[in-house]
């Protein structure tokens, strides 16, 4: 395993970590959690020191998964990361809402402290400042009393908005999604980071599965190398020097096998260089929807993931009624439901034109 140095700290993680929220679905409904535990088990034997979860992950089940896995090695073998934010500590959103999740958390995970606590999904500026200042002075409390090691926070925002969000000088680390697909918009905010000496975690590098989905498109990535498209799109995020740890969301150990082979013999470069050496290939689009499935809370119940799922298909270059009849067996005249209130949009991690899109498939 190739290992870096998280931001200006003495911590060296894993240039892999792993994503705890893809636990085998039919095995977390079914109870069997030790057998999920097993996959991460095997990430750690194969040398991921950094495990990242959230309430609420696989039937709000991932940090108990997790916990009956870490807790069966030494403490300081592995550095774990869980979130909050004003979604999850309740609506009176008091010390006592922020310490009873924290609490629930470190209870669940079976450890006296979490190494990295995230404000979670900020998705803008607005709402940066807004948790920031109702929730940083628990994060301090919680820190000053040893539950947390390191305060950080995890974002969808864009690179410039981004910047401000690192100048703050409030948090050691950040989470962004980046990938092959969106790299062009964030690149600021990385380097802004980096250069702040804060670490860098980057979820969704595999765009959500759209990379690996479409092998064809994406064959680009894995010239001069013998990696599969999709451990070619984990090295492609790994390789950046600003970048400290590229989460994998693994079910299988097969999953953590392919993770591990992405980073053999990682060559870091800056990110400048290889945003100029990418370029001119293949595609850079930053409006397909990841799937994050965030904006699934419609009043008129419109499936809203399938039908951007299928947008997908468009913007790849495919038919999206194909999709949507042939692969969610869906009909197109449900989007036309859509009542415009911009609920979907407010929750969408990208800011996509949801209500447009929708009345363009339903027309």
């Amino acid at each position: 395993m190739y290992y870096k140095q998280y931001g200006n700290t003495d911590m060296k993680v894993s240039a892999i970590g792993m994503g705890c929220m893809r636990y085998d679905s039919d095995d977390v409904k079914s109870g069997n959690l030790e057998k999920c535990a097993e996959v991460a088990l095997y990430a750690h034997e194969k040398g991921i020191n950094y495990f990242d979860t959230a309430p609420f992950y696989c039937d709000d089940k991932s940090e108990i998964i997790t916990g009956i896995a870490l807790s069966q090695l030494p403490r300081d073998s592995y550095y774990i990361s869980s979130k909050t934010n004003l979604g999850t500590v309740g609506g009176s959103y008091t010390e006592a809402d922020f310490r009873r999740r924290l609490e629930t958390t470190l209870s669940r995970l079976k450890v006296d402290y979490l190494d990295f606590y995230h404000l979670w999904c900020v998705l803008n500026l607005e709402s940066f400042s807004e948790q920031v200042e109702i929730l940083y002075s628990f994060f301090e409390k919680a820190k000053a009393e040893g539950l947390i090691r390191n305060i950080v926070f995890s974002s969808h925002m864009q690179g410039d908005e981004l910047e401000t969000a690192v100048a703050s000088d409030l948090f050691k680390g950040m989470l962004i999604g980046y990938n092959a697909l969106n790299y062009r918009f964030r690149q600021t905010g990385i380097k802004a980071a980096y250069d702040n000496g804060m670490g860098v975690v980057v979820m969704n590098p595999l765009g959500g599965g759209l990379i690996p989905g479409n092998p064809d498109t994406f064959r680009y990535l894995t010239e001069g190398t013998d990696l599969t498209v999709a451990q070619a799109a984990l090295n492609f995020v790994a390789s950046h020097k600003e970048i400290t740890i590229t989460l994998a969301g693994c079910t299988t150990k097969e999953h953590v096998d392919d993770a591990v082979k992405a980073v053999e013999n990682l060559v870091e470069r800056p990110a400048a260089e290889i945003y100029e050496e990418y370029e001119n290939k293949g595609m850079i689009i930053n409006d397909l929807c990841t799937g994050c499935a965030y904006c699934k809370h419609c009043p008129k119940d419109i499936d809203i993931p399938k039908f951007m799922d299928a947008y997908n298909m468009k913007l790849l270059g495919n038919d999206m009624y194909d999709r949507l009849k042939g692969h969610w067996q869906i009909s197109k005249d449900s989007a036309g439901d859509c009542i415009k209130c911009g609920k979907c949009e407010k929750l969408c991690t990208q800011h996509l034109p949801i209500i447009k899109r929708l009345a363009e498939i339903a027309g």
